[in-house]
């Protein structure tokens, strides 16, 4: 079906500015994001300097780009949940829960690539 949205670059350089928007509405609003935020500035250039290697490397400082996504899913998630409707509903309490929940196992995550690769250099 044909469109007459715009493409190629126009269409890329919208997406792109929309995605900043998207950023900075989760830096000014999300307080966990400010932090994952911070954290990730701090333990992405470590995880580049510690990572031997390629695969090292992007395992380190990759698995902090999943949890930055995944809180700002989960806050989008949150955002629509608190719109649709304010007032307590099991099924939206149940929804929220299920994004953090995916936050946590994104933290998962970085604490096992992180140890799996340092374990062997402790030890």
């Amino acid at each position: 079906m044909p469109s007459n949205e715009p493409r190629g670059p126009r269409q890329i350089a919208r997406a792109f500015r929309w995605s900043m928007m998207g950023l900075r509405a989760a830096w000014r609003h999300e307080a966990s994001f400010r932090l994952e935020g911070y954290l990730f500035v701090v333990l992405f250039p470590l995880g580049l300097w510690i990572g031997h290697g390629p695969i090292e490397k992007a395992l380190l400082t990759g698995s902090l780009f999943l949890v930055l996504s995944a809180e700002l899913l989960n806050s989008a998630v949150e955002a629509i949940v608190d719109k649709a409707s304010p007032e307590f509903h099991e099924l939206a309490g149940r929804a929220k829960d299920m994004g953090s929940a995916a936050v946590l196992l994104m933290m998962a995550n970085v604490v096992l690539c992180w140890g799996l690769v340092l374990a062997p250099r402790l030890g």
